[in-house]
């Protein structure tokens, strides 16, 4: 869905939540092949087994990519990602599990670069069907400002 907003309209505190999306093995398997990564904390079974973990556990770029993905369900064309802060791990995600993305404005403030956009803080809070937070990022992202 496309939602035109200018710097001037959104808010510190406004929170959005997205669906949720079940990880798989073939998510596993997708992401290894495109990024290269075939560390067997992610492909290799029998090694987890004898893990605290017990089992495989989910490339941390492909709980970015996955949780940052199912953000898009709403797009801003008057804004743009600047980049991803502060980003962490704290827990694992497992094939079955289901995660969803909760977006909390953090901060709004001025772009000393840009004087006719606005800088945007989104704390980015990826969770999994317990409400554990498997992935944490601050989202920047520039937005115009209203014509003035």
């Amino acid at each position: 869905m496309e939602r035109p907003r200018h710097f001037e309209d959104i808010a510190v505190g406004e929170e959005r939540r997205t669906y949720g999306r079940t990880i798989t093995e073939t998510d596993f398997v997708v992401h290894a092949g495109h990024t290269g990564d075939f560390f067997p904390h992610h492909m290799d079974a029998e090694h987890m087994k004898s893990t605290s973990f017990g089992q495989r556990i989910a490339h941390g770029t492909m709980t970015f990519a996955i949780g940052i993905g199912l953000s898009a369900s709403e797009i801003n064309p008057l804004s743009f990602t600047y980049g991803y802060e502060r980003l962490r791990f704290p827990k694992p995600v497992f094939i079955g599990d289901t995660i969803h993305t909760v977006l909390t404005i953090a901060r709004c403030e001025d772009d000393p670069k840009r004087p006719d956009y606005g800088r945007v803080i989104e704390e980015v809070r990826v969770k999994n069907q317990r409400d554990e937070v498997v992935m944490a990022c601050d989202h920047v992202y520039l937005v115009q400002r209203r014509a003035v």
